[in-house]
């Protein structure tokens, strides 16, 4: 870190498009101004700082908030897809099973045609 001291209105370069200058002195206070290219950004550390902890602190309640609907949504399905499941059917009944010939004499086969 460079360490200056500087005086009223006394500036300092960084690079070649930034000016810090001295505006004024007062007690344990100085004010100072920034001439800066408008693409740059010139924020107090503190800012940054409370800007950064309110972020985390959002990011995780939105997740949070993501995990509740989750939850939600997924008993939402698992209650719709309940009420849409057709209801169980009655066992069709058992078919009767089919009539037995009597016993009686096995038929008497057929002797083969002669050929010619």
């Amino acid at each position: 870190m460079l360490v200056l001291t500087r005086k009223k209105g006394e500036r300092v370069m960084i690079g070649d498009d930034i000016v810090v200058t001295v505006i004024d002195v007062r007690g344990d206070g100085v004010r100072i101004g920034f001439d800066a290219p408008r693409g740059v950004s010139i924020q107090r550390a503190e800012v940054v700082s409370a800007v950064q902890e309110a972020n985390t602190g959002a990011a995780a309640s939105a997740a949070q908030s993501a995990d509740l609907l989750v939850g939600l949504l997924n008993r939402a399905r698992k209650a719709e897809a309940e009420r849409s499941e057709p209801a169980a059917e009655a066992p069709a009944p058992p078919t009767p099973p089919a009539p037995r010939t009597p016993p009686g004499p096995a038929p008497k086969p057929t002797p083969p045609k002669p050929r010619g």
